[in-house]
This record gives C-alpha cells, sequence and structure tokens, in this order.
C-alpha cells in the first residue's frame, strides 16, 4: 500500500512538473515571438528558441521535444513573409534559413545527448546490479563455507581425539575406521576450500605475494604432502631433472599459491593412474622460462576432453578412474595465469611416429617465466 501510494505521488509530481514546464515553454515562445517579429527580418532573434527546445529536450518527452522544435523552425521561417514580405531579399532569406537550420540541429543534438544520457544510465544500473550481485554470491559463498567448514573442523577434532584414545581403548578396527571417516573429512574441507578460493579469485583476482621460489623445493613439499595417497594407491612418484640444473630452476611466484599447483597436479596424475603405475615430475628450462611437466601412465585424455580440462566444474566423461570436482584444475589454472605463466594438459605416446604410437598416460604441465637467480652459478 505504502509503495502504491509513493509511486502515485510521484506521478502526479512528474505530472504537475510537465504541467509547469510547458506553460514556461509556452511563455517563452511568446516572449522570443514577439522580439522576433517587432524587428526588422534582418535582425534575427530566432536563435532565442534554443531554449525552449532544450528545455522540451530535458524534461519532455521526444515527440514533444520534436513539436517544439518544429514549432520554432517554423515562427523563424515565418518572418521572411509576416510583418513585411522579405523572400525577395537573398541576404534575409539564407539569414532565416540557417538560423532554421541551427534549430532543426539543436534538436537533433539535444535528443541524441538525452539518448547517450539514458543509454549512459542502464549501463551504470547494470554495472551496480552486476557489483551487487557479485557482492552478494560473494557473501553466500563465504557464509556457506564458513557453515560447512565448522562442522567439518569439529567432527575431524573430535576423530582425532577418539584416535588419541583420549576417551578410551579403541581397537584396532576402530582405529581404520575413524581413519576412513577423518580422510573423508579432510577432503570435503579441502574441496569447501577450493570452492571459497576459485569464486574469491574470479571476482577478485588471485592475491599474490611475489617472491623468488626455488620449483624443486616445492615439487618436494607436494610429494610429501601427497605421500599417503601414493602409497594407499601403490604409485611411485620420481623427480626428473633431465639437463636442467636443480640449482638453476627459480621463479617469481608465490610459493604457497604454486605450492598448490603441484599439489593439484599430483593428486590428478596419482588418482589416474593405475595401481602400481609411476608419476614423473620433469623439469625443463631454457633461457626464458622454467617448464614443470608431470606425467602418468594413466588411460589418457579423451579428444573431447582436452579443450575442456581447465574449464570450472568440468569432471569429463573419459576412461580415466577418477572423478573430481572439476575446480582443481581450473583454480590451478588461475594461478599459473596470475604468475604471468601456462598451463596444459595432453596425451603421451610411445612414439614420434603418428602412424605407430600408442597412447600411453596423460602430461599435464605448465610454463612459468624464469628468475633473474636462475642464471646465477
Amino acid at each position: 500500500m505504502l509503495r502504491r501510494l509513493i509511486a502515485f505521488l510521484k506521478t502526479a509530481w512528474l505530472a504537475e512538473q510537465h504541467f509547469h514546464t510547458r506553460w514556461l515553454i509556452v511563455g517563452l515562445f511568446a516572449v522570443i515571438f514577439v522580439l522576433d517579429f517587432s524587428t526588422p527580418p534582418p535582425y534575427a532573434l530566432g536563435f532565442l528558441y534554443t531554449k525552449p527546445i532544450l528545455l522540451a529536450s530535458s524534461r519532455l518527452s521526444r515527440s514533444a521535444t520534436v513539436k517544439v522544435t518544429v514549432i520554432a523552425t517554423g515562427l523563424t521561417l515565418l518572418n521572411v513573409f509576416i510583418p513585411k514580405a522579405e523572400w525577395h531579399n537573398f541576404a534575409t532569406v539564407v539569414n532565416r534559413l540557417l538560423m532554421a537550420l541551427a534549430l532543426v540541429v539543436t534538436g537533433w543534438l539535444s535528443e541524441r545527448n538525452l539518448r547517450h544520457e539514458e543509454a549512459i544510465a542502464r549501463h551504470k544500473a547494470q554495472l551496480q546490479a552486476q557489483e551487487q550481485l557479485a557482492s552478494t554470491r560473494e557473501d553466500f559463498v563465504s557464509t556457506l563455507t564458513h557453515d560447512l567448514k565448522t562442522p567439518l573442523l569439529g567432527a575431524i577434532e573430535t576423530l582425532n581425539s577418539l584416535q588419541q584414545e583420549k576417551y578410551g581403548a579403541v581397537t584396532a578396527a576402530q582405529q581404520k575406521v575413524f581413519s576412513t571417516i577423518a580422510r573423508s573429512h579432510e577432503n570435503s574441507l579441502g574441496l569447501i576450500e577450493t570452492l571459497l578460493d576459485v569464486y574469491r579469485n574470479d571476482t577478485e583476482g588471485v592475491r599474490l605475494k611475489m617472491a623468488p621460489v626455488k620449483l624443486v623445493d616445492l615439487a618436494e613439499e607436494a610429494i610429501a604432502t601427497v605421500s599417503g595417497l601414493a602409497s594407499k594407491r601403490r604409485v611411485d612418484v620420481s623427480l626428473s631433472f633431465g639437463e636442467s640444473n636443480a640449482r638453476s630452476l627459480w621463479v617469481n611466484g608465490d610459493a604457497l599459491q604454486l605450492l598448490r599447483v603441484f599439489t593439484n597436479l599430483l593428486t590428478n596424475a596419482i588418482n589416474n593412474c593405475p595401481r602400481g603405475g609411476k608419476v614423473e615430475i620433469v623439469f625443463e628450462s631454457d633461457s626464458n622460462y622454467q617448464v614443470v611437466k608431470i606425467l602418468d601412465n594413466g588411460r589418457g585424455i579423451t579428444p573431447d576432453e582436452l579443450p575442456r580440462l581447465f574449464e570450472r566444474f568440468y569432471q569429463g566423461h573419459s576412461d580415466r578412474q577418477f572423478v573430481g570436482s572439476g575446480l582443481g584444475l581450473y583454480l590451478t589454472r588461475q594461478i599459473i595465469e596470475a604468475h604471468d605463466g601456462t598451463v596444459w594438459g595432453k596425451n603421451r605416446f610411445s612414439s614420434q611416429d603418428t602412424t605407430q604410437r600408442s597412447q600411453r598416460g596423460a602430461s599435464f604441465g605448465f610454463r612459468l617465466p624464469v628468475h633473474q637467480r636462475s642464471s646465477q652459478p
């Protein structure tokens, strides 16, 4: 009811404003008409009609602006014939025609300016709506993840206490069950944190604390992080430096974020390896870039999946054994691109000969600009 009353009052106020504007325009026309027709035609005062044209453009409708422009143009030309015919005076006729043209241009430009202002207003409204939507989405995700993390953290702490026998003796079978539940909760917690990071990166960009980073140290730390998963799946993880020097593998980056890249790619490779398989981290370097490749001997990637590997929430439908959340590789791409690098995924083949080669796994890798320290001995 209150909204209807406010809308009615607003409509009434606008109607009253338009009413006053119309009478003001009529008054201006009357004054200008008297001044213009009481002076000799060579002394043209028709340029004063620009005022009611601009007034109509700013306060009235487009049709009203057109009508005011037509009337002003007609009165300007009429002065050639009334009160005294001056149509045979070439200079007077040209003067009046130019003034009429100027009035038409004024009306057209004022209308065009009004359209531009309306377009700008619509664009600003859209931007504000998008900003509000992004803010609402961020608040929703933050609240949701907080509400999900709190009970998970509590459950993990409780399970740890049970495993430590703080509430009494625990059998080996119970320890195994507790370990399974705790691992499941930790995986869920990691997924929630990844989801929050992905949305935050989308809205605010990736926050980086740049410093010289040695890639080998990050790789070794990531291997230690996924050692439990690798042991469970009986996958061997190794490092290979090829012709590169381990001491020169430096980049300028955020160590924590790059560690997540290593962990994500290693987890992906281990999960898609057969039991007893191998995952290899290969380092390559040149004068401008450091290249890291993570190779597995799983089933590879189907051609349909290759272009979409790093899309958000894309899980794929290939024969690869593990189906994740579709966020790990997307987060990896966000981090690498924030470091001005590139990331890719492709299949590995046993031979360079395209007619005889057979698929033997997948290769995920990234490339980062070399840190200046890399060239130092």
